[in-house]
């Protein structure tokens, strides 16, 4: 029996009316950061926003996730797509933890192409720093291009 994994979502504010689709794609097909549970039965337990910037909803929504059994938080992929990128992913990826004993994964599902095109115009992500950041959700061409 494979084990199973409970997630939250936690999108960036200004993507407050996507309905998830490309997450929950990713999700059921095992792509992007949600990649690392190809073992695993994963259950969705919840999905917010952050609340808008600088982030009020990360001090209650993962409190909430984990009364649902949530053991890790995602942080969309809009968190570092969007223009420009969540000033505030750092601060989210250190309080969660320190704050609800919880894993943060940065990413849900890959990067659309037409975000990798843009940003790598603008050299968003030029710093060594988001290689790591990146490297979850990244993917391949075709693979991002099904993403667009």
């Amino acid at each position: 029996m494979k084990e199973k994994v409970k997630v939250g979502i936690i999108i960036c504010d200004r993507y407050r009316t996507c309905a998830g689709g490309k997450c929950l794609k990713a999700l059921k097909n095992r792509e992007g950061a949600f990649s690392i549970y190809k073992e695993n039965e994963v259950e969705l337990v919840g999905y917010s926003t952050c609340g808008g910037c600088p982030g009020g909803n990360i001090e209650y929504a993962p409190a909430e996730m984990q009364k649902n059994g949530a053991e890790v938080i995602h942080l969309a992929t809009g968190f570092i797509v969007g223009y420009p990128p969540c000033p505030h992913l750092k601060f989210f990826t250190d309080f969660i933890p320190a704050r609800f004993g919880m894993k943060v994964v940065i990413g849900t599902h890959p990067i659309p192409e037409k975000y990798y095109t843009m940003h790598s115009i603008l050299n968003t992500w030029k710093d060594p720093e988001w290689e790591e950041i990146l490297q979850p959700t990244i993917a391949d061409e075709k693979v991002r291009e099904a993403y667009n």
